[in-house]
C-alpha cells in the first residue's frame, strides 16, 4: 500500500493505491464516509482478483481536508471532480469504478461529464439523477409514500438519521456506530457486530477523532441532481448496478428504475444485502465487479455506441506524509464526529 496527498483545487486529499499495477478500480465512497468506508476484507479480495484499488477521503472526511461549509461551499459536482483529480494525482488515464450511495450518484456525474476517464461504471445501493430525494425523505418524514415510482426511504431510516448523536466518549460512538450498522444491513444476513467495530476503529484511528460534525458538510451542497435525469440517456460507459433488497435508504426497485435509464446498464442483485458491507457480502460484490471489469475491457473505447445500441467511458500528488501543519491542525479543529 503506498498513500499519496491528491491536491484538487485549494483541496488536499488523502489517497492510497493497493496492489500491483493492473486494471485500476476506483472506489467512491458514500456521505460521511472516508476511504476506510471501504472494509480492509474486500480491498484484500479486489486485489487479489488482480485489480488495483484506488480509494480516497472525501472532503470533510478522513485525513483530506476539513473547513466550515459555509466559508468554503462545494457542490456535487465538485466532489466528483475530486476522483478526477484522485486518478490524476496516480497517472492514471481511466479507470474502472465502483460508487456506493453517495458514491453512486458522483460516478453517474462522471458517467456524463468525463466518460473518457471511466473503463466501467459500477453502482452500489444508490438512486438515479433526477430522482428528488430531498422530497422523498420529507415524505418519508410524514409517514406519506412517494407520488411517483422512486420509493422514499424507510421512514423508521429518516427518524433514526434525523436524531442526534448520544456519543460522549470513543467507546459509546463505536456502540452507536456498531447498532446503526445492525439497522442498515436488514435481517437476513449474520450480523457480526466484532466486524464492524473492527471497521469502525479503524475509521476513528485513520481521522484521529471519533467526532462527526452535525450537520455534516455532505449534508449542504445544493440539492440539484434532481435536475439532472435527462442525463443518464447520455451515458456510454459500460454500466451495471447492484441493487440491495434491504437497502433502506435507496429501497427496491431504485436499482432496476436507474439501469432502465442508462443505456445499455445491466442490473443484478446481491441477495441478502441492505445499505452496508458485511463480510458475507464480499465474495458477491467482488464476482459482480470481476465479471464487470471483464465484460468492459473486452470493449475498445471507439465500441462503446456500438454496446449501448445493443442495449444490454497531470500528476498533482504530494506524498501523504508531507500534508501541512495548517491542514493537520484543520483537521482537529473542524472534525466534531459523533
Amino acid at each position: 500500500m503506498t498513500a499519496r496527498t491528491i491536491c484538487s483545487g485549494d483541496v488536499r486529499l488523502w489517497s492510497e493505491s493497493i496492489g500491483d499495477p493492473a486494471a485500476p478500480l476506483l472506489l467512491v465512497a458514500g456521505d460521511v464516509t472516508s476511504s476506510r468506508g471501504w472494509p480492509d476484507g474486500l480491498v484484500a479480495l479486489l486485489v487479489e482478483a488482480g485489480l488495483r484499488v484506488l480509494r480516497y477521503d472525501h472532503r470533510d472526511t478522513g485525513r483530506s481536508t476539513h473547513r466550515e461549509f459555509a466559508a468554503h461551499p462545494y457542490g456535487f459536482d465538485d466532489l466528483a471532480a475530486d476522483a478526477l483529480a484522485v486518478l490524476d494525482g496516480w497517472g492514471v488515464a481511466s479507470a474502472h469504478v465502483l460508487g456506493m450511495g453517495l458514491g453512486g450518484g458522483l460516478v453517474q456525474l462522471l458517467a456524463v461529464a468525463a466518460p473518457d476517464r471511466l473503463r466501467s461504471a459500477t453502482l452500489l445501493c444508490t438512486h438515479a439523477l433526477g430522482v428528488d430525494f430531498a422530497r422523498n425523505w420529507a415524505l418519508a418524514r410524514a409517514g406519506e409514500p412517494s407520488p411517483d415510482e422512486f420509493p422514499t426511504p424507510r421512514p423508521w431510516f429518516v427518524r433514526r438519521g434525523e436524531e442526534p448523536s448520544a456519543a460522549t466518549d470513543l467507546e459509546s460512538a463505536l456502540a452507536e456506530r456498531v447498532e446503526w450498522h445492525r439497522l442498515l444491513s436488514g435481517e437476513e444476513l449474520p450480523f457480526d457486530a466484532a466486524e464492524f467495530r473492527r471497521v469502525e476503529l479503524r475509521e476513528v484511528e485513520h481521522a484521529g477523532t471519533w467526532r462527526i460534525r452535525e450537520p455534516h458538510p455532505h449534508a449542504l451542497p445544493p440539492q440539484v441532481l434532481v435536475e439532472r435525469g435527462a442525463d443518464l440517456a447520455r451515458i456510454g460507459t459500460p454500466t451495471l448496478v447492484l441493487q440491495a433488497p434491504l437497502d433502506p435508504i435507496n429501497p427496491p426497485p431504485h436499482g432496476r428504475l436507474l439501469a432502465a435509464a442508462i443505456p445499455g446498464a445491466r442490473c443484478a442483485e446481491i441477495a441478502g444485502m441492505g445499505h452496508a458491507l458485511p463480510g458475507a457480502v464480499h465474495g458477491q460484490l467482488v464476482r459482480h465487479l470481476v465479471d464487470q471489469v471483464e465484460l468492459a475491457d473486452q470493449v475498445e473505447p471507439a465500441d462503446h455506441v456500438e454496446l449501448v445500441d445493443r442495449a444490454e467511458p497531470a500528476d498533482r500528488a504530494e506524498p501523504a506524509d508531507r500534508a501541512e501543519p495548517a491542514d493537520q491542525a484543520e483537521r482537529a479543529e473542524g472534525a466534531e464526529r459523533s
